[in-house]
């Protein structure tokens, strides 16, 4: 793109200019207040209601759960609200029990008990909050049960507290890595005594995570929330391990447009930022090596498609729409950023071989329309590609269009929504295709498939299918980790034969960070843990 070379240059630029003066970056650091980008206004602070990335790095600077991610170390528990932990029988780890901190405390003083726990499922799990994540805990006895309306008893839903300071969880089956699953915020305690003074536990709107209301029990509290200009959240002075936090705060800094955001770290006015446009990728890598970050990130980046709109109730037309994808053109001139062409919906893990076998093929894709009704596109009706306002986005989008019309004589137009309002349009399921991504809650292969359950919150397709939840339940009972995976792999090939969605490439994170950062090492689920966090002046 021809604007790219001035627009360097003016970067170079600002770059000298700032290098000279005391910049943003040296006067936050001298401070202790990080500066991050964070692409997009966040739809909400409740952990109940959200489920994006981008509201997911705020939350977990204000929330702690039962266990804590590793610095620097995937896979890895470190002790949160939970002292210790552990099942009751390791040989068959269906019970566990968490022994909660005494000195755990909401940022009011108020202490954080087992009971604030409760509460916490009860809600998420309560069929009028409409919590999207709810599946999260259908690893426990009576959950999904709960959650569906088939009762209304919680105390069916196995979950208790023993003592003001001891959790006890019962699972459906053995779930070895569920300490893994309890470091995402579905799991995270919400202030009870909070939630009540403002409202119903039940009510989606409840005003409690307004900055006048909210009170949190993480390493940071919430200062301040200007909207479409930042969030700012400080330490907090009762967290129990406050005397080893160093920042002193985080400000989120919504920049939706990425050469913006580039723009302003070169500038030394951010320390981190949320992405990289692909076109100052090398740029980067040249005038900022060390501060330029490339990493493996577990997750898939696909389309989802309204299986229930016409003509996408037809697999041959999905599957034409996939196989007419080159992968390879998208990553190479379009997002650029070392990806890999996704061959199914999970990523590269160990242990597991995926089924998928998504080639391009375009002659095949041209027989499956024609077979449809639709011989070289004739007939076929004009339908939407919705995705976000992001540049980045668009021009992705304009590249799948353009594939789609040479490759099969289609015409697709697109749709840009800010952030919020795209969720919410993908939510209502008022959509035929819809740029999508799943980054992994959790290091296992399940975290990529359970989502597409029957009317799961993050579902969003009208796709489901009883033999692939047959499969899943069965690969939950199933201890061995081989046994295991080759049932999810199963599982995976069907959801792959019926292509409700339209993999595209396999995650990498690529974004600057300034080397006044230290404590941020790679994380394939880049869930890093602020409390661990330092800015040093070099």
């Amino acid at each position: 793109m021809q604007f790219v070379p001035a627009l360097i240059l003016t970067i170079t630029a600002l770059f000298v200019v700032s290098c000279s003066q005391d910049s943003p970056v040296n006067r936050a650091t001298k401070q202790k207040v990080l500066l991050m980008g964070n692409t997009a206004e966040p739809r909400g602070l409740d952990p109940h209601i959200v489920s994006g990335v981008l509201e997911n790095n705020i939350i977990r600077g204000l929330f702690e759960g039962l266990v804590i991610e590793h610095p620097s170390k995937d896979g890895i528990a470190l002790p949160g609200v939970a002292e210790s932990w552990g099942p009751t029988d390791p040989k068959n780890p269906i019970e566990w029990i968490f022994n909660l901190r005494k000195n755990a405390k909401w940022s009011d003083g108020v202490p954080l008990t087992a009971e604030d726990f409760l509460f916490s499922f009860k809600r998420i799990l309560t069929p009028e909050l409409g919590s999207e994540y709810s599946f999260m805990l259908y690893y426990i006895i009576g959950a999904e049960d709960f959650h569906k309306g088939k009762t209304k008893d919680f105390s069916t839903v196995k979950v208790s507290a023993p003592d003001s300071h001891t959790l006890k969880v019962n699972l459906r089956s053995p779930i070895p890595f569920l300490p893994e699953i309890t470091k995402h915020y579905t799991w995270f305690p919400v202030p009870k005594h909070i939630i009540e003074k403002h409202g119903k536990p039940e009510d989606r709107f409840n005003p409690w995570t307004k900055p006048q209301n909210i009170q949190s029990n993480g390493a940071f509290t919430l200062k301040s929330w200007k909207l479409n200009d930042h969030i700012e959240i400080q330490r907090n002075p009762l967290y129990w391990d406050t005397k080893n936090v160093a920042l002193n705060g985080i400000r989120f800094l919504p920049i939706s447009n990425s050469f913006t955001e580039d723009r302003m770290f070169y500038n030394e006015q951010l320390h981190i930022t949320y992405t990289i446009a692909p076109d100052l990728i090398e740029y980067s890598r040249k005038n900022f090596k060390d501060m330029t970050r490339n990493e493996f990130y577990f997750g898939t980046y696909f389309i989802r498609c309204n299986v229930k709109e016409s003509p996408l109730q037809d697999v041959r037309i999905r599957e034409a729409l996939s196989i007419t994808i080159n992968q390879q053109d998208i990553i190479d001139y379009v997002t650029m950023g070392n990806q890999s062409p996704a061959a199914g919906i999970v990523p590269p893990f160990a242990g597991y071989n995926s089924p998928g076998n998504i080639k391009f093929n375009p002659e095949k894709a041209k027989k499956l329309l024609g077979e449809a009704g639709y011989p070289e596109g004739n007939g076929f009706p004009k339908i939407n590609f919705l995705t976000t306002d992001r540049e980045s986005s668009k021009r992705l989008a304009e590249a799948l269009q353009a594939m789609w019309k040479k490759y099969l004589g289609i015409e697709i137009s697109i749709q840009q929504m800010e952030w919020t309002s795209y969720l919410n349009t993908m939510m209502s399921k008022e959509y035929d295709l819809a740029a999508g991504g799943w980054i992994g809650d959790y290091m296992d292969p399940l975290t990529f498939l359970d989502m597409w359950i029957k009317d799961g919150g993050n579902n969003r397709t009208n796709w489901s299918n009883e033999k692939f939840e047959e499969l899943l339940g069965e690969a939950e009972r199933t201890a061995g980790q081989k046994e295991r995976y080759e049932i999810l792999g199963r599982a995976e090939k069907l959801f792959l034969d019926e292509r409700p969605i339209l993999p595209i490439y396999w995650y990498t994170r690529n974004y600057l960070i300034h080397n006044h950062v230290k404590g941020w090492d790679p994380l394939i689920l880049d869930n890093h843990p602020y409390k661990f966090l330092d800015l040093v002046a070099d």
